[in-house]
């Protein structure tokens, strides 16, 4: 789902105009970026929980050239769905 669908589907469903339903769900979008690059986590009760995890340090290898680079330990962001999103989604699979 693209956000173009995502703000159509919230259109459709509440009535408020595409314009506006585009600007909240854009704010919330950088709202949730803002945070995770201040390092804080976005926890949404019933959803999940926006957050951080640190990738080590390692060595990386370009096997064709023969060569090793070291990539710095760094952020990468992540979502965990809460227990009962992940129990809803289970379901719709079988």
């Amino acid at each position: 789902m693209t956000k173009a669908e995502i703000v159509d589907a919230i259109y459709k469903k509440t009535g408020i105009e595409k314009e506006e339903v585009l600007k909240v769900v854009e704010g919330y979008m950088e709202e949730v970026k803002s945070s995770l690059i201040k390092g804080d986590a976005v926890y949404l009760r019933g959803f999940g929980t926006f957050g951080l995890k640190v990738r080590k340090e390692k060595v990386a290898r370009n096997i064709s050239k023969g060569t090793a680079v070291i990539v710095p330990e760094h952020n990468i962001p992540h979502f965990k769905p809460c227990k009962e999103f992940m129990e809803e989604v289970a379901k719709a699979k079988k």
